[in-house]
């Protein structure tokens, strides 16, 4: 692996993380460093980190409070 990438993944402990869970990417990065966005994107996937993923999270918790509320408001009732 070259030094410049090395460096690079020693300083993002999360991609590390996901090179470990994906062994496939250390041979693809290892080939060809170009690849590494690719990697990035896919492991924003992984950990749920993509604007999508916080939206459905945040939608999600809303409607949680939402109930709740209903809840607490039909047992004061």
């Amino acid at each position: 692996m070259q030094p410049g990438v090395y460096q690079y993944l020693n300083n993002r402990p999360d991609l590390v993380h996901f090179i470990r869970q994906n062994p496939k990417w250390y041979r693809k990065i290892t080939r060809d460093p170009s690849v590494l966005v690719g990697m990035e994107e896919e492991a924003k996937y992984y950990f749920g980190k993509t604007t999508t993923q916080k939206m459905e999270r945040m939608t999600n918790q809303l409607q949680m409070v939402q109930m709740l509320m209903q809840m607490a408001q039909a047992m004061k009732e």
